[in-house]
């Protein structure tokens, strides 16, 4: 029996051991397919990363994928700008038409005027008199238009007319010898309507005498003569485009606010451009020229949409990527990928593209109902034909960025940008101090600080070296403390500007030019994605490839100290 039982506890425990070997074969085989798998996901992963970050042309030569994105931008800088010319001249017709008119109406419309306006205001008057005779100079021209004006101007409608209106205080006296005012500052508008026919018979005589012409100089605050008139531009004829119908209104402002003697007279002139609603154009090839611009806009807007959509798949595959990559380095190195590795998957330029394309297509298709005479928006159009025209120059500097000489300029730029705006942030109080300052001391006494929108431009002109001169000679020199505080005022903010604040200005930016520099010889912050990447070599690819890309994942001992903004 001993022997019986010792030999079947020996059988139980090789049974046994032979349970454990198995079960370790088989987890070493489960661990090493999973390690495999891992390493497959691994080469896949660095192979996708490097394709990525190739330039156009080492895409071609590892996979032989034509540079699509490249060659349609090529193409679309030459559409947008050639398009971007055509409207620009028809845009200068548009607004040359525009201010000639306004000139012309100040000639027939303002007694006196001299051709140069005096300030923000056309002229000025300084007697009743004079006063009297403004106003119905302008009712008398405006009455002869047809036989005086030498431009294709003509009467809105036969109700329309020349529209009259005076705003006064209600009532009130004033004796200035003996310093005494009675006076209700309540206004009252009172307005009288001029139509072309009543100032042909003799109604106009009766209006024309009329008391409302009676006026109180001491409660007048101001006249208002406003009338609307037609107009067609014939000049677009000759740049083979259809003609434009605009309407004019015109509004005349006599401004007695003040009451200091002089009477301001404003001249505002309100252009409409409007469809012609009937015209017939003979001998002329304006109709085929225009059909085939409109041929030509929308063959930009098909480009711009291919961009478009081309540039949209770049960004979702990128995003992908970067999913996979985040994945991957979580589930083999435990640990999450750094902000600024993941910003390198997000192509700021594709970004670029993408409005810029944007902005063409709907400039686009605003330029093509200005050409079919169905919308009027010049400036609209203008400013997203011009700016997605910016876009896509800027843009080139992408693809020069692929050489290490050209991409400095993008590199100092993309690392100064930084401390540049904590600079500007700390400059730009001290700016503003100096522009209020200027503003409240030397308004009343020089013209270039009368307002603050006009300070900051002066103050920004004297820090680039311009107009120095003629700042400091027309302040007036009525008061001695004011001249001599403009004086202090002047020189410490050219001082402190031009010779320190620029200087550091300057200073930051040769710093960034200097790091960049010493990157290039000796190599740029090592960062995870570098290092993921740093070994990976395939037989496709070139091996000397560099990134042009540069985080702060491993945060570098920063030269911050070395700026005086930290």
């Amino acid at each position: 029996m001993e022997i019986i039982l010792s030999t079947g506890s020996s059988k139980s425990s090789v049974l046994c051991d032979l349970q454990s070997e198995l079960k370790y074969l088989c987890t070493s085989d489960r661990n090493m397919m999973a390690q495999s798998d891992l390493d497959l996901k691994e080469t896949a992963l660095k192979e996708d990363l490097k394709f990525y970050f190739m330039n156009p042309c080492e895409k071609y030569r590892a996979r032989r994928q034509i540079p699509w994105k490249l060659a349609l931008q090529i193409l679309k800088i030459l559409m947008v700008t050639t398009q971007l010319v055509f409207f620009g001249l028809s845009n200068q017709l548009v607004v040359s038409f525009k201010e000639e008119n306004t000139i012309a109406f100040k000639h027939l419309f303002l007694k006196g005027y001299s051709g140069t306006d005096e300030d923000d205001y056309s002229c000025s008057i300084y007697t009743q008199q004079d006063a009297y005779d403004s106003i119905f100079y302008v009712i008398n021209q405006y009455r002869h238009l047809k036989n005086i004006s030498l431009g294709t101007l003509g009467y809105e409608h036969e109700e329309s007319g020349l529209k009259i209106c005076k705003q006064q205080y209600k009532r009130g006296t004033m004796l200035p010898s003996n310093d005494t005012l009675d006076i209700d500052v309540s206004t009252e508008t009172e307005c009288i309507l001029l139509k072309p026919k009543e100032l042909i018979g003799k109604k106009a005589e009766l209006k024309l005498n009329s008391s409302f012409f009676n006026l109180e100089f001491y409660r007048l605050i101001q006249v208002e003569i406003s009338f609307k008139l037609k107009g067609i531009a014939l000049q677009t004829i000759h740049a083979r485009e259809l003609p434009d119908c605009y309407a004019f209104q015109n509004t005349i402002t006599f401004n007695n606010r003040a009451h200091s003697g002089k009477i301001k007279i404003y001249f505002d002139s309100d252009t409409d451009i409007q469809e012609c609603k009937d015209w017939h154009i003979f001998n002329s090839v304006l109709q085929k020229n225009t059909q085939y611009i409109l041929v030509f806009d929308g063959f930009v807007i098909l480009s711009c949409l291919a961009s478009l959509i081309l540039c949209t798949r770049s960004l979702v595959l990128a995003w992908r990527l970067q999913k996979r990559f985040v994945t991957f380095f979580l589930e083999k190195y435990k640990r999450c990928v750094c902000y600024a590795d993941r910003l390198e998957f997000l192509n700021g330029w594709y970004v670029l593209v993408i409005i810029s394309d944007v902005m063409t297509i709907i400039g686009s298709i605003l330029k093509m109902e200005i050409k079919a005479k169905n919308l009027t928006s010049y400036d609209v159009c203008s400013i997203l034909l011009g700016t997605s025209t910016l876009f896509v120059w800027v843009g080139v500097i992408r693809y020069l960025g692929y050489f290490q000489t050209y991409n400095v300029l993008i590199l100092t730029m993309q690392a100064s940008l930084p401390k540049v705006l904590r600079f500007c942030c700390c400059a730009g109080m001290i700016y503003l101090g100096y522009t209020f300052c200027g503003w409240i001391v030397l308004g009343p006494y020089h013209e270039k600080f009368e307002d603050l929108n006009t300070v900051a431009e002066c103050l920004f002109s004297l820090v680039n070296g311009d107009d120095m001169f003629a700042t400091f000679a027309q302040i007036q020199q009525k008061s001695s403390l004011v001249w001599m505080f403009s004086r202090l005022y002047l020189y410490s903010f050219i001082s402190l500007f031009i010779y320190m604040i620029l200087s550091l200005f300057i200073a930051l930016i040769t710093d960034s030019y200097d790091t960049i520099k010493k990157y290039q010889q000796s190599g740029f912050p090592v960062t995870d994605l570098h290092e993921f990447l740093k070994d990976h070599s395939s037989a496709g690819y070139r091996k000397d490839r560099t990134f042009p890309f540069i985080c702060c994942c491993r945060r570098q001992e920063s030269d911050d100290n070395l700026i005086l903004i930290n």
